[in-house]
C-alpha cells in the first residue's frame, strides 16, 4: 500500500523591475536552488502554508493570489503534492530567512529557469512562469513566445508507453492521492 503524500505549498514570487523577477532560494543542506515551498503545519491550509513558507524562505512579507497549480513529485520515498500560488512581494525583506535557506536571488524568468537544479521545478516554472507574470501585469516589453501547454492528449500518450506494472503503480498512487485529497477537504487529514 503507498504511504500518505506529503501535503506542502509555496508560491511564484514575483517582484516588479525593469523585468519582472521571480524568487529561488538557495536550500542550506543540499545547496540546490529551488522555488519557495515547504510542508504543511498541522491544522495549516495550503495558503496558509505557502504564505508561511515564503515569508520564511524569503524573508519578504507577500500578497497572494490567484492559484497556478499543484507539483507532484517523489521525495525521500514518498509523493510530495505542493500547492502554488502566485505571490508578489514589495519593498525589501522583513525579515532574516529560516536556517535552512542559504540565499535568496530575484531572476528574470529565464534566469530563474537556469538556476533551479530540479528538472521537474524547471518544468513546472516554464508552464506557470509565464502565466503568473501575465497575470500580475508585468509583462516586459518584448514579450517571449508562449510555452505550448501540456495537453490531455500528450498525457494519454505517455501513460500508452507505460509497462503494465508502470500503469499499476501510476494508478495505485493516483488513488491514493485522491484518497488523501478527500480526506483533507473533509478536515480529516
Amino acid at each position: 500500500m503507498a504511504r500518505a503524500p506529503v501535503m506542502a505549498a509555496g508560491g511564484i514570487v514575483l517582484r516588479s523591475g525593469e523585468a519582472p523577477l521571480i524568487a529561488v532560494v538557495r536550500q542550506r543542506k543540499r545547496n540546490e536552488w529551488v522555488l519557495p515551498k515547504g510542508k504543511l503545519d498541522d491544522g495549516e491550509t495550503p495558503k496558509e502554508a505557502a504564505h508561511r513558507e515564503v515569508l520564511e524562505e524569503t524573508g519578504h512579507d507577500v500578497a497572494i493570489h490567484e492559484f497556478l497549480g499543484t507539483l507532484v513529485y517523489q521525495s525521500g520515498g514518498r509523493s510530495k503534492v505542493v500547492h502554488f500560488w502566485r505571490m508578489e512581494a514589495e519593498g525589501g525583506p522583513v525579515r532574516k530567512l529560516m536556517s535552512d535557506i542559504k540565499a535568496v536571488d530575484w531572476l528574470t524568468l529565464d534566469d530563474a529557469l537556469a538556476r533551479l537544479s530540479r528538472e521537474y521545478e524547471r518544468a513546472f516554472l516554464t508552464q506557470v512562469g509565464p502565466i503568473a507574470i501575465a497575470a500580475a501585469g508585468l509583462m516586459p516589453a518584448t514579450a517571449t513566445e508562449p510555452t505550448p501547454t501540456l495537453v490531455a492528449d500528450d498525457i494519454d500518450a505517455a501513460l500508452q508507453t507505460l509497462t503494465p506494472a508502470e500503469a499499476a503503480s501510476v494508478d495505485e498512487l493516483r488513488h491514493g492521492l485522491l484518497q488523501k485529497v478527500r480526506a483533507w477537504l473533509r478536515g480529516e487529514a
